[in-house]
This record gives structure tokens, C-alpha cells and sequence, in this order.
């Protein structure tokens, strides 16, 4: 049974970015700590908001350093590589922009945002029959999506954007903040909010598309990225819902949510050792009993779901 909306917490992003272990002896190495002690902690959810903040301010190298922070955390999130890609164009690093939106697109071919900029580094680069398919690609959909359909408009502006740097036109690339289409932070709420509601009225396919929208605000939120898991194992996808638990435990290892939630996946899977692992580690955050701990608890003492019956 799913939680309230508050389960798992309100979307607020941690205040402490980096933490740096102090290396003893003040020096610059050899200061008797180890290399993995020493190095910088980052919160990748707020890394990726700086490296938004970045973008918009088109100061292209802090954006860079944002985002390569967030993607050891997340990386087969195509908006994240998307970004990541901008960064690098802005850079005049073609290169590895095309890099990044080639993985982007490699994760989700849908994103259009992706292929207009591969096409525009392709073309930066002086590939044009790669820059050329990219644009017979866009114009294709276009004219199955026509005028009045969601992506007309940014269908539109990618064909113009491709063609322009096939042209080699100095407005082949710009950064401005309505190229962007990143969504503030009170739109990321709403939309967690939203998609939660969608999760409890079993719509799991519009809840996917809005907890993707809310990450577009966000990035790699661990509420987000367990719902995620959640809606996708409710679509009985669990390789999907398993790579969403893990990256959210990834972000914060003591996420009480993702582990419950993690720990029910293995019991549909009949991993019962396992989600035990999964509650040990719940009862060891939890001092004086946790929701979390009772409900994997139940579920694994029922061998399933003990709702469904």
C-alpha cells in the first residue's frame, strides 16, 4: 500500500553542497588521511541546481563542474547528459558536447531538445551528413506532428537551430533562458505533488511523465527517484523501479523510503534473504520503530504484498 503524499517527505533540497574532509596537516597531500577520505562530497541534487543556475547565467564552466558532480550519481539520465552537453557547447567544446547528447539520446530517444543540439555540434564540427540526419530525423517528426500538436513549436525551433549550423549562421547556438524549458521550483513541487495524486489513482504512466517533469526542476531528488521506482514496479517493470531504488539510495544511502520500498521489490521477486538485509538496515536507522520497518516487516512475513489479499 502506498504512503501518503508524506511519506516520504516534502521535495527540500539539502542546504550543505560540499564537504570536504580536512586533510591533516594543512597541506596540499601527504597530510596522512586517505585519498578517499579526503575527497569532496557532493549533494548531487543541489549540484544540479547550481549547475542550472549556471546555465542560465551562461557561465558555461561552473555549469560544466555542476553537472559532471550530479552525473556519478545518475548516469544514464538523459536530461542530466543533455545538460551536461550544453555545458560543453557553450564552452565551444563540440566534441564532448556531441558526446553527452548522443548518451542522452542513447536513454531517451524522444528528447528532442537532444537531437537539436546534436545536430547543431555535428554541424559545428563539419559532419554534415550526421548533422543532415539529424535534421531529415526532426523535420520527419514534424510533419507528423503538424501545427497544432505539444512539440510543434520546439520541433520547429530544432529544425531552425540545425539548419542554421549547417549554414554556419552565428545564431546556430545560443543559451537563453527560454531555450532552456527548465521549470522552476514551484512547478517541481506541483508536479511532485501531482504525480504522487496519479500514483494513488493507480496512473502510473502520467505519474512516470510527471515525476520526469518535476526532475527537470530538481534533478536527481531521492523522493523523486523512489517514486519512480515506485510507479515503475507497480507496471511490474522491475529491472526499471531496481535501477530507480538504487540511484536513490545512491544519493542518500539512508533514505528511509527508497530502502522500504527496495526491500518490497525483493520480496516480489522472492528474494526474501535480501529484502531481510533490506530491514535490518531500516531497523538499524530506526531506533524506536519506523513505519518503514513494520511495513517491510509485514511484507515479508506474507511472502508479498500483505494488502492484496
Amino acid at each position: 500500500m502506498l504512503a501518503s503524499p508524506w511519506k516520504i517527505g516534502m521535495l527540500v533540497l539539502p542546504l550543505l553542497v560540499v564537504v570536504p574532509a580536512l586533510a591533516a596537516g594543512g597541506g596540499g597531500g601527504g597530510g596522512g588521511s586517505f585519498p578517499s577520505e579526503s575527497t569532496p562530497q557532493y549533494d548531487p541534487a543541489a549540484e544540479y541546481q547550481k549547475g542550472v543556475a549556471a546555465l542560465r547565467a551562461q557561465n558555461f564552466k561552473a555549469a560544466k563542474t555542476a553537472f559532471d558532480h550530479v552525473l556519478p550519481f545518475t548516469p544514464k539520465d538523459a536530461n542530466t547528459l543533455y545538460l551536461a552537453g550544453l555545458s560543453r557547447s557553450g564552452l565551444g567544446d563540440w566534441k564532448g558536447a556531441r558526446k553527452f547528447y548522443e548518451k542522452a539520446i542513447k536513454f531517451d530517444a524522444s528528447k528532442i531538445a537532444a537531437h537539436r543540439e546534436l545536430g547543431v555540434a555535428l554541424g559545428k564540427l563539419g559532419d554534415k551528413p550526421a548533422a543532415e540526419a539529424e535534421l531529415a530525423a526532426l523535420q520527419a517528426r514534424k510533419t507528423v506532428c503538424g501545427d497544432h500538436c505539444p512539440d510543434s513549436a520546439e520541433l520547429k525551433a530544432a529544425v531552425d537551430a540545425i539548419s542554421a549550423a549547417l549554414s554556419a549562421s552565428p545564431q546556430a547556438f545560443r543559451v537563453t533562458p527560454s531555450s532552456l524549458l527548465f521549470a522552476n521550483v514551484s512547478d517541481g513541487d506541483a508536479r511532485y505533488l501531482q504525480a504522487v495524486s496519479l500514483i494513488n489513482e493507480g496512473r502510473y504512466d502520467a505519474a512516470i511523465e510527471t515525476l520526469k517533469a518535476s526532475q527537470q526542476s530538481f534533478g536527481p531528488h531521492p523522493d523523486i527517484l523512489t517514486y519512480l521506482g515506485y510507479a515503475n514496479r507497480k507496471m511490474k517493470r522491475f529491472d526499471v523501479a531496481e535501477s530507480y531504488y538504487k540511484a536513490a539510495l545512491e544519493v542518500d544511502p539512508h533514505h528511509r523510503g527508497a530502502t522500504e520500498y527496495y526491500g518490497e521489490l525483493m520480496v516480489e521477486r522472492s528474494q526474501l534473504a535480501d529484502a531481510r538485509k533490506m530491514l535490518a538496515r531500516l531497523d538499524r536507522q530506526c531506533s524506536f520503530g519506523c513505519f518503514e520497518a513494520e511495513e517491510l516487516r509485514r511484507w515479508i512475513a506474507a511472502g508479498h504484498s500483505p494488502h492484496s489479499s
